[in-house]
């Protein structure tokens, strides 16, 4: 007799559940649109900065550097802009300028590469 109240009251506990769990994701799909539209603003900022300090050809040449190693430009990017806030830039920058910054890049980051060859011992092979 109290199985149609009891199953009301599930109802009701369902339907705050869900209402509590929707508001929530409509929290955080607002603060996750926040968060994206300020890395935005920030990388739009950026952009307009090293379009401002680096000459049309510095920023081709860095812009096909960002397309097969994403990591290196955006360190260079990073030096670049480091440079001109501390007012080490005093003109737009190069291409021949931003090539020698890449080179002094790449001989204090070379990386050494270690090769280790491990051999297989075959079943037959008796080395005893």
């Amino acid at each position: 007799m109290a199985d149609p109240e009891l199953e009301a009251i599930r109802q009701r506990r369902m339907q705050e559940l869900m209402a509590q769990r929707g508001g929530a994701n409509q929290q955080n799909a607002s603060q996750q649109k926040a968060q994206e539209d300020a890395k935005q603003e920030a990388e739009e900022r950026r952009q307009m900065m090293l379009a401002q300090i680096l000459s049309s050809e510095a920023r081709e040449r860095l812009s096909r550097i960002a397309l097969v190693k994403p990591d290196k430009a955006r360190g260079v990017e990073d030096v670049l802009l480091r440079a001109a806030q501390t007012g080490g830039i005093s003109e737009k920058v190069s291409e021949e300028r931003l090539i020698s910054l890449l080179e002094q890049i790449n001989t204090q980051t070379t990386k050494q590469t270690k090769v280790t060859i491990q051999r297989r011992r075959s079943v037959l092979d008796d080395d005893d």
